[in-house]
């Protein structure tokens, strides 16, 4: 479906009305005031919502590129527990969930590949997943530690080019800021709403500073127990009938752990030293209980299980040393050195096994998301193949050790100021990607060397707890048990040499590569009257050494790629206040997005058996995404907290990443006597030419020009129409157009809150349309289907220093679809179930 031209007159026109409404009303009644105001016993708050948002327009008003802000809650409570929920809140804002938790951000809906991210300005890299995305985990940074997100919608040359929609800079929590001694925090317990599994959070900041020293320590925790209710049909290619159900429940323990300190000294006024510290974790305990039904007809012919107690986790250490000087020979200046360490790792011993109690079963598939099975002769057993059961042990480790050195300087001449720096960085990065062809016969090994392993040991008496029609009765599997006694029979065959634990890893998945990159720019801005100008260039060399192993027929040949490009990337920002309330904004940029370091990894597996051959892993040749972008946006300014805004972008890309299977077209895979030029190749490809471009509304205002109770009441929205593509050639070498993956064609976002006599209150809607999730070889893909999410959230202020709250989310307990081509062949049907959290937040 494309942009019509009608829908966007009639958005436009509303916006137009919602404007002219509001605006006419902010003249005409006198404004309230924005502090906290005290009359009786009755606290009137004004802090949460409304001063956050004053705070949030000011600083997108008087910024040089267009931005999105949200700053620090001025009463210094947490409403989110990482960096990505509280980033989910603000305009034009896409997240991308895992399990129903915010992890990766999608400004205006395009792919999270195309957001980057800065710590205090410095560039930070995502390597999670074995490397498979260069997005970076929102979910890693507390937001108990931050002062203030800022999404750079627009680049200037001090920011890095390695963005093509938008890059956000997570500012952190400045202890000089505050004089003396503070404490804040919170403490919050509620349960999820399937499954009743706890939740809970906590945050402790300490912070102590004078005119010239200044500490903070901080820490936040936040875990909960759920269950995921999860189906995953499989269809004939040919027919579209079904030939396969995945019917899983998951029960997970997720939490995520932070710590930071830092150290700030101003000797004088404009002069800072600061030393900070972030410590971050995310772990996921699953347990998997899967099974598996072939299916022919309406009839199961076979039923396969298969049992996790899998561990994932993601730890991040980030250190940050600098300063600021704000007169240093009649310059500016700042430097930056920081070192980031980030360790990804998977440990998921599946065991798979078969039932042999099957019996007569048929399906009923009314709801094409949910199978309903009828044991037909009362004989269907739970009792699995004890003989048959293997253990798949996967592993995978990525870590990545990056040093960054920053230097900024700048000079004011009248009502020009000129700013020059330098960055360079260099990153270490060693590790592999799942592969799933090592496994171990535990059922039968086992029991040849005297440490029998019977799955069937394992099944309890508990029947799951399920949302979905099922129709057969399931028991739980002891997944922690059943883990042991793997492992025991896996060390025993170990020791007695019938398997091998270094064969786990193999070596085509492995990868080890050093990435190096050299910038400096140069940059105008400037200021006469209404107008601001501010153009630069930057100049980026970037340089990547990459080595590992590609397996032919089974053997192993080591192969090494290295290459080295210097670009540039010029911007332009150019800014005109047409009156006290109107700016304007015209930018136009050139920006860069690289690809992950696993999809470029010079490991794959070649099978020379095949007609053609086949060739799975890394492609090394792949080159980045470049792209020109222009931006523009009228933003009206309300009195009060208020605005209205509309913007417009366009991004014209160049070597679009996507995922398939399609020739290879190169000759790096060759080897003496074989060419392999024309292989089919499963992994990432540069396609041709794509285009990107949208439109974004955004309203947002407190009606304090209301009577009384009334003026407590606000509204916040907005809405972002986006379309494009891009063109890439099949298998066949035949140019075709294909939609971006990730790209939601429209994002809305609405709020309505309440702010007034000690009670905040919003209710929080989000919906977006469907996306394409990833792309086949033949032009078929696997798209994610629209869905919405309502969130409440409450505040009361029992006093200055203490206030309740609830936090509902997900309160339409949504079911997540992914679908192959219309929503009646659904690839996999997911629901979480709903959240309730509550809790006291506190501050001194």
């Amino acid at each position: 479906m494309k942009l019509k031209s009608s829908i966007l007159l009639r958005t436009t026109a509303l916006a137009g009305v919602a404007a002219a409404a509001l605006t006419h009303s902010s003249i005409a009644l006198a404004d309230e005031a924005a502090d906290a105001d005290m009359s009786g016993d009755a606290i009137i708050v004004t802090g949460t919502i409304l001063a956050s948002q004053q705070a949030s327009v000011e600083a997108k008003r008087v910024a040089v590129n267009m931005t999105d802000v949200a700053s620090a809650d001025s009463a210094a409570r947490f409403p989110d527990q990482t960096a990505a929920g509280a980033l989910a809140r603000l305009p034009g804002v896409a997240v991308q969930r895992d399990q129903g938790q915010e992890r990766y951000i999608q400004v205006r809906g395009a792919p999270n590949r195309w957001t980057s991210v800065s710590i205090d300005g410095v560039p930070m890299v995502g390597v999670d997943e074995g490397g498979d995305t260069r997005a970076f985990r929102f979910d890693a940074i507390p937001s108990v530690m931050l002062s203030e997100m800022v999404i750079n919608k627009s680049l200037t040359s001090n920011l890095q080019a390695d963005a093509i929609v938008a890059t956000i800079d997570l500012k952190t929590y400045s202890p000089l800021d505050r004089k003396g001694f503070h404490v804040d925090g919170d403490l919050g317990y509620g349960m999820m709403g399937h499954g009743g599994g706890q939740q809970r959070q906590g945050s402790l900041r300490l912070s102590w500073s004078n005119d010239n020293v200044g500490f903070v320590l901080g820490g936040s925790h936040y875990l909960r127990d759920q269950i995921t209710d999860n189906r995953e049909p499989g269809y004939n290619d040919e027919t579209g009938e079904p030939t396969a159900f995945s019917v899983r429940s998951y029960k997970l323990e997720r939490y995520n752990n932070g710590l930071f300190g830092g150290v700030e000294w101003s000797p004088k006024a404009g002069q800072k030293l600061y030393a900070k510290v972030i410590w971050s974790e995310f772990a996921d305990n699953e347990e998997r209980n899967q099974y598996d039904f072939a299916v022919t007809g309406d009839t199961v012919t076979g039923v396969a299980a298969m049992f996790n107690d899998g561990k994932y986790r993601n730890r991040n250490t980030i250190a940050l040393i600098g300063g600021d000087y704000d007169d240093f020979n009649g310059f500016t200046a700042s430097f930056k050195a920081n070192y980031a360490k980030t360790v990804n790792t998977t440990d998921l011993p599946l065991v798979r096994s078969s039932i042999s109690g099957l019996g007569d079963i048929t399906y009923t598939l009314s709801d094409p998301r949910f199978p309903v099975f009828s044991d037909n002769d009362g004989s269907f057993s739970q009792t699995m193949s004890q003989a048959g059961t293997i253990l798949l042990p996967l592993q995978q480790r990525t870590e990545s050790d990056s040093y960054t050195v920053k230097f900024d300087m700048a000079k004011e001449l009248g009502d020009l100021t000129l700013s020059a720096g330098l960055l360079y960085a260099d990153r270490d990065i060693a590790g592999n990607v799942i592969s799933t062809s090592t496994y171990a016969a535990i059922g039968y090994v086992g029991s040849l060397i005297g440490q029998p392993f019977n799955i069937n040991d394992y099944v309890t008496n508990d029947a799951w707890d399920t949302d979905y029609p099922l129709g057969l009765s399931l028991n739980y599997v002891d997944n922690k048990a059943m883990r042991k006694g793997a492992e025991a029979t896996l060390a025993a065959m170990a020791a007695a040499g019938l398997f091998t634990p270094d064969n786990v890893i193999e070596d085509s998945t492995r990868y080890y590569q050093q990435e190096r990159t050299l910038a400096g720019y140069f940059m105008g801005t400037l200021v006469k009257g209404p107008l601001t100008v501010a153009g630069g260039l930057r100049v980026e060399k970037y340089s990547m050494d990459n080595s590992g192993s590609l397996r032919i027929n089974g053997a192993y040949t080591p192969r090494t790629y290295s290459s080295d490009k210097t670009d540039l990337f010029p911007s332009l920002n150019i800014r005109y206040e047409a009156s006290n309330d109107i700016v304007l904004r015209l930018a136009g940029q050139r920006g860069v997005s690289r690809p992950a370091y696993g999809a470029t990894r010079v490991g794959a597996s070649i099978s020379d058996t095949s007609v053609p051959g086949t060739i799975s892993g890394g492609n090394p040749l792949l080159k980045p995404e470049y792209t020109w972008g222009v931006d523009s946006s009228f933003e009206w300014y309300l009195s009060g907290n208020g605005m209205i805004s509309v913007g417009a972008f366009y991004r014209w890309v160049d070597n679009v990443l996507y995922s398939a299977q399609e020739r290879v077209n190169s000759d790096f895979y060759d080897t003496p006597g074989f060419d392999r030029s024309n292989y089919l190749f499963s992994g990432q490809y540069n396609g041709q030419s794509g285009k990107l471009y949208g439109v974004e509304f955004n309203v947002q205002k407190q009606f304090d020009f209301l009577p009384g109770a009334l003026s407590g009441f606000g509204v916040q929205g907005n809405l972002t129409l986006l379309d494009g593509d891009f063109k890439a050639p099949d298998k066949d070498g035949v140019v075709q157009t294909y939609d971006f993956q990730g790209m939601s064609r429209t994002i809305a976002n609405a709020s309505l809150f309440y702010e007034k006599y000690g009670l905040s209150a919003r209710v929080s809607y989000q919906w977006r349309s469907h996306w394409l999730d990833t792309l086949g070889g033949l032009g078929s893909g696997e798209y994610r289907a629209a869905y919405d999410n309502l969130d409440v959230t409450l505040r009361y202020a029992v006093t200055d220093n203490f206030t309740l709250y609830a936090d509902l989310a997900n309160l339409t307990n949504e079911t997540y679809v992914a679908y192959a081509d219309t929503l009646a062949h659904p690839t996999e049907v997911e629901r979480i179930g709903s959240r309730y959290l509550f809790g006291v937040r506190f501050s001194y």
